[in-house]
């Protein structure tokens, strides 16, 4: 899966699938694509990734507390 990061538009490849969707990593590995050669693994904050059409990243992949209110309305 490819996402861009937001401060330069380049992409960037999802090595670890389970950290994008996990709220609780605020972190990712990944390798930039860009130039003729296969960029190092780093380590990107998912607060600079978006998909690369624009969107950001789901909610529910970066804030733990998504749910907060909605199980609070149903448990009063």
């Amino acid at each position: 899966m490819f996402l861009k990061r937001k401060s330069d538009g380049h992409l960037v490849e999802v090595l670890g699938i389970q950290d994008l969707v996990n709220p609780n990593h605020k972190t990712l590995a990944g390798r930039l694509h860009y130039g003729e050669e296969m960029q190092d693994p780093e380590t990107f904050a998912k607060a600079d990734l978006m998909f690369p059409s624009g969107e950001l990243l789901p909610r529910c992949w970066v804030d733990v507390h998504y749910r907060d209110q909605e199980l609070r309305r149903t448990a009063a």
